[in-house]
């Protein structure tokens, strides 16, 4: 692997670049590595994506806290850092069109690179939770609390609450509990109605790998805190200098106050770049977000833009490795560099270990599928936090004529800040179709357009692009 940080390291061309280098991104470019050039843009400092985040070189890369399905992936970050490829850490990418050409602001400056063919594996993200007073100082997803464990090695100082459902919620407290800083009181809001929807898939999920790891994360959880579940409402208020955590569990109401709280409703797919370039979105009833629709092959409505990983549907680590080496050797073959004939002898195998992994994804799916009341943004709470937008303007400008995200925009300009719509999207569209009395699918997601994130006017100027040769494209 050869690292770069200033443009003028970088070709002005590849076979294959491939945008993010967790499981799906280093398992992809490791596939390709050898058959073609090979770039792999990540916004990261370093190789890993969010579930191996310092698995090779971190505070607690031995698994002792973490586990160890965490630390095997030191082994992926190492066979990446092996391969024949040129890795962009710390690059921002916030342009990809349909002609191929990506927009990534480097340490060192802005570059524009082409493309033969792109593999995204932008990952998942964590879905919002706009219960009132989720914005709050002191209010964290989960995720980010993981993150700072992964990457610093360090726990929450003081009193602090988990609230939420999911894998995740599970894992981060059995990880806390093992470095000494279990949560005071976990708070699950797993529907109970989600069970009698799950225990339909429950003999491929026990004939899954997850039984095993999931039920000694329960446990390991419920020995270090106390969980009180069937929780249908959740709020968090400012006081004094803690947090007053306020819910209800059936008819019954209760609070508590702490230093910290912590809250995760599952992850969904990180989708903004792949919409912004054109791919088609196709609403997943059974996890209850939009993803980019893509074919056995991971191919996008897009011509050349293909998609790996969770960014396509969540489906855990393993999976998306396998999913980012079946798109890798899909675009080797469309780019005519291994035969058709190769790439399916390759991917026998790599399809038979992916289906393994898959097959317990229904049972998750469906046990998790969080309940409505934490989709659509309380009328009280944050649904846009870059234009300070709530529940309840969204719901009137709904019943007023906003009939979807795009005319929302409009009324609000959610959609509009500096996130442009990734954390606030999926909450506008289930805000908009509770008020409409409609489906998420109907209302649809917001039309994305480059920059998909934050760049500077000056990094746009440094371009090696006139606007001579903007209005030549144009033309052509």
């Amino acid at each position: 692997m050869r690292r770069v940080t200033d443009p003028a390291e970088l070709r002005d061309a590849y076979d294959l670049v491939v945008v993010g280098a967790g499981p799906a991104g280093m398992a992809a470019a490791a596939e390709a590595a050898g058959a073609g050039s090979v770039l792999v843009l990540d916004d990261a400092p370093a190789a890993g994506g969010q579930v191996w985040r310092g698995a090779d070189a971190g505070p607690l890369a031995d698994g002792r806290v973490l586990g160890a399905d965490y630390a095997a992936g030191g082994s992926a970050v190492r066979e990446f850092a092996g391969a024949a490829v040129d890795h962009a850490p710390a690059a921002q990418v916030w342009h990809l069109d349909d002609t191929l050409e990506i927009g990534a602001t480097l340490p060192g400056g802005t570059a524009l690179v082409q493309a033969r063919a792109v593999v995204l594996a932008t990952g998942a993200m964590e879905q919002p939770v706009p219960v009132p007073g989720w914005t709050l100082p002191g209010v964290m997803g989960v995720g980010a609390a993981q993150t700072v464990l992964k990457a610093q090695g360090l726990v929450p100082d003081g009193r602090y609450a988990l609230a939420g459902c999911g894998p995740l919620l599970w894992l981060y407290a059995a990880q806390a509990a093992a470095a000494g800083a279990p949560p005071a009181l976990v708070l699950d809001t797993t529907p109970l109605a989600n069970w009698r929807r799950a225990v339909r898939h429950l003999p491929g999920f026990l004939a899954s790998p997850y039984p095993a790891k999931g039920l000694s994360l329960i446990r390991r959880a419920r020995r270090a805190t106390r969980v009180v579940g069937g929780v249908q409402a959740l709020r968090i208020e400012q006081e004094g200098v803690g947090l007053r955590l306020r819910w209800r569990r059936r008819t019954v109401d209760a609070s508590e106050t702490f230093d910290l709280v912590l809250l995760h409703h599952g992850v969904v797919p990180n989708l903004n770049l792949a919409a912004a370039a054109g791919c088609r979105l196709a609403w997943q009833e059974t996890a209850a977000c939009f993803a980019p629709a893509v074919d056995e092959w991971g191919r996008t409505s897009v011509p050349g833009i293909l998609l790996a990983g969770d960014g396509a549907g969540v489906t855990g680590a393993e999976a998306a490795a396998l999913s980012g080496r079946l798109t890798a050797l899909a675009a080797l073959a469309e780019l005519g560099l291994i035969p058709e004939a190769e790439r399916d002898r390759r991917a026998r195998m790599l399809r038979r270990q992916r289906r393994r992994w898959l097959r317990g994804r229904a049972f998750l799916d469906a046990l998790y599928l969080p309940a409505p009341q934490f989709r659509a943004a309380a009328a009280d709470a944050i649904a846009c936090r870059c234009e300070e937008v709530t529940g309840a303007q969204v719901a009137d400008a709904a019943r007023g004529g906003a009939t979807g995200p795009n005319q929302l925009k409009a009324f609000l300009r959610c959609g509009m800040g500096p996130c442009q719509g990734r954390l606030c999207g999926l909450t506008v569209t289930e805000t908009i179709a509770a008020a409409r009395g409609v489906a998420p699918a109907e209302v649809g997601y917001l039309r994305l357009r480059t920059p998909v994130r934050p760049v500077t006017l000056g990094a746009i100027a440094a371009l090696p692009r006139t606007e001579a040769d903007v209005h030549a494209v144009v033309r052509g």
